[in-house]
């Protein structure tokens, strides 16, 4: 039987039937059409369905939907600022997503945008971070294109910048 739930996601409130059972990974990704996370391993081992919940970074895989009733969920697609500008999103880059690129640490693009979302975490609470402190915030985080030492990189011109 469904359960009536409401989620705050990207700033927006959603009202939504889910099964008590419904990942929050499943309901971002087929009912509010956010594909940013990725489906991957559906047991917290690859970190490319990573969200925050409430500011955490968390496995959507792993969490229940109802669970982030009452809570505040930002995926890769709500990071940045609205904007006025006629671009066609309405929202410009977050100065990290804006590193990875600069950096050239996206490849395929799985695992990036969990990735993001692991950094940001770590920028948030952490202004000037360490090539360890980086490695270690990601290592929830798998990627088999760029060796992640790009990505490494893109964390700490991102840090330089903010």
């Amino acid at each position: 039987m469904k359960k009536l739930v409401q989620l705050n996601v990207n700033g927006d409130t959603h009202e939504l039937a889910v099964n008590p059972d419904e990942t929050l990974l499943g309901v971002l990704r087929n009912h509010l059409d956010l594909i940013g996370p990725k489906r991957g391993c559906d047991s917290g081992g690859c970190g490319c369905c990573t969200v925050h919940v409430d500011g955490k970074a968390v496995y959507s895989c792993m969490m229940y939907a109802v669970s982030a009733q009452d809570k505040n969920v930002v995926t890769i697609e709500g990071l940045g600022q609205n904007n006025d500008q006629g671009n066609g999103n309405g929202r410009e880059l977050d100065p990290l997503q804006q590193a990875f690129i600069d950096a050239g640490a996206v490849q395929c693009g799985y695992c990036t945008c969990g990735v993001i979302m692991a950094a940001k975490e770590l920028l948030d609470t952490v202004k000037n971070p360490d090539e360890d402190e980086i490695r270690h915030a990601i290592a929830g985080n798998l990627c088999r294109c760029t060796g992640y030492q790009k990505i490494v990189d893109a964390i700490k011109l991102a840090a330089a910048a903010v």
